[in-house]
């Protein structure tokens, strides 16, 4: 079985910056893609950034604003967010994959607002 922990959600002003964490524990001995997703109120789930066999995809609306890092040794996977705009507002999920079976987070809200 395996467990994600989420850290790192909160408010912030448009142009403020947050770092989503999450660490994975439990049967992962083989762990395969890892990153961040994200829902918007009344909006369907969207990959946000997605890190496997080391390369790094992210959606167009992020590019150039979001880094994602992994730690192999420590099994985390991290989301630098900078520049926030508001429709960059809604629960981000951590997404892992271990033995080819995807794994979620329970979400962390990111809100940002004036």
């Amino acid at each position: 079985q395996v467990q994600l922990v989420e850290s790192g959600g909160g408010s912030v002003q448009p142009g403020g910056s947050l770092r989503l964490s999450c660490a994975a524990s439990g049967s992962i001995n083989s762990i395969g893609a890892m990153g961040w997703y994200r829902q918007a109120p009344g909006k369907q789930r969207e990959m946000v950034a997605i890190i496997s066999g080391g390369s790094t995809n992210y959606v167009d609306a992020v590019k150039g604003r979001f880094t994602l890092s992994r730690d192999n040794a420590k099994n985390t996977v991290s989301l630098q967010m900078n520049s926030l705009k508001s429709e960059d507002t809604g629960v981000y999920y951590c997404y892992v994959v271990v033995y080819g079976r995807t794994n979620w987070g329970k979400g962390t809200l990111v809100t940002v607002s004036a």
